[in-house]
């Protein structure tokens, strides 16, 4: 006989946001009583109204602010290898609808129906984040169901976010399952690149901006381009295998320096790029007093705001890179902003990049408006899940 999964209750009256399809429970929406307190980070446990209607199955970490995270609205659900067969079918079902090679993100945490996972794939390597405490007390059976679904050769689980701390979980990188090299390939379009999963940034190549790059990169064809953050160099390989007579890239990180080298040299553009180590405020400025100008210009960074507690400086942050990034585009080119803070809102980005381009003493047309693509997709409750923001403007 299947022993009763713990249950856990809303207060009253702060049931609304679920039922109406909200994944989340916040701890002072809960019934915190002494048996609930007791409860070990990751419990599996149904959900349910004052008065008793079960609302879901899901995950439940008393001590985390976003306690209670939505399996399944069926309460009689079994979390079970089967479970995560079914959902991770349905992932690849969708991403195999827009991509034709196994390289996207496959599970894009609620937005795929479960939540606190990440998982990318890479051909045969699958590099998960496992960021709640929920998903990680599943390890196992999340394995077992990749084994059955996709088959990889290696595993990695990224366990370093910074979302752990947030859920009381330690930091941690481990090769779960074979072996990886010092890189792996990752392929885009016609393109290799190179990307590290066990110690490069966040799962070690961002997906996310790969229609992106599709739309930004061919517009330097002729002329020249200058990329600010270049990571491991995606934006800026496919602008010189794309026509553009010169790429500058800047990076703080010398990892990021090796692996955009490597690409160009895979891909022979590395007579056209040159990638340097630099700060990139102090390098913007830099090339403006030089009187630089480039046909394009991309600034995609890390994430100005981590907290809400940073939204003002880090809004400020957005508008002083568009300034300095404006200044160096030619008349008639073009500045691409990205943003992938998921605490700053489109409406507030794109207000600071106007003002940047403004304070720049330079007018344009936003030309697009972009977020991620289809293997990103976004929750309709929770529009965290759409983090990235992205402006592509015609300058004058």
């Amino acid at each position: 006989m299947t022993t009763p999964l713990p249950r856990v209750f809303l207060q009253h009256g702060r049931d609304r946001r679920v039922v109406e399809g909200h994944p989340w429970a916040y701890s002072n929406e809960i019934r915190m009583d002494a048996e609930t307190k007791a409860l070990p980070p990751g419990t599996v446990v149904t959900l349910h109204r004052v008065d008793g209607k079960p609302l879901g199955i899901g995950s439940f970490n008393p001590h985390a602010l976003i306690s209670f995270r939505l399996f399944d609205r069926d309460p009689r659900a079994t979390i079970d290898e089967g479970f995560f067969v079914c959902r991770l079918r349905r992932a690849l079902d969708l991403r195999r609808r827009f991509f034709d090679r196994p390289f996207y993100r496959v599970i894009h945490a609620e937005a795929d129906a479960l939540p606190g996972l990440i998982a990318d794939l890479f051909g045969d390597v699958v590099v998960l984040q496992l960021n709640t405490a929920g998903m990680e007390s599943l390890t196992p059976t999340l394995l077992a169901a990749l084994d059955e679904t996709l088959a990889p050769e290696a595993i990695v689980l990224r366990n370093d976010s910074r979302m752990r701390a947030s859920e009381g979980l330690g930091s941690e990188v481990v090769v779960a399952k074979g072996q990886v090299g010092e890189t792996i390939e990752v392929r885009e379009g016609d393109l290799v690149f190179a990307a590290d999963v066990v110690s490069g940034q966040k799962t070690g190549w961002y997906f996310d901006q790969r229609e992106n790059r599709a739309v930004v990169s061919p517009l330097a064809a002729g002329g020249r381009m200058l990329v600010v953050f270049f990571f491991s160099g995606g934006f800026a390989v496919l602008a010189a295998c794309r026509g553009a007579i010169e790429v500058v890239g800047l990076d703080s990180s010398e990892a990021a320096l090796g692996l955009a080298r490597r690409a160009a040299k895979i891909n022979r553009v590395d007579d056209i790029c040159q990638f340097r180590r630099a700060d990139a405020f102090e390098e913007l400025q830099r090339l403006a007093k030089t009187g630089e100008r480039f046909q394009v210009v991309v600034a995609d960074p890390p994430p100005f705001v981590k907290s809400r507690k940073e939204l003002g400086s880090g809004l400020k942050g957005y508008r002083k890179l568009a300034r300095l990034a404006a200044t160096l585009v030619e008349p008639g080119g073009f500045l691409f902003v990205a943003s992938c803070s998921h605490n700053v809102e489109p409406g507030p980005f794109a207000a600071e990049v106007v003002k940047g381009l403004a304070a720049a003493g330079r007018t344009g047309r936003i030309v697009r408006s972009a977020g991620a693509g289809p293997d990103h997709p976004i929750h309709t409750h929770l529009p965290e899940t759409a983090y990235l923001k992205s402006l592509l403007v015609h300058v004058d």
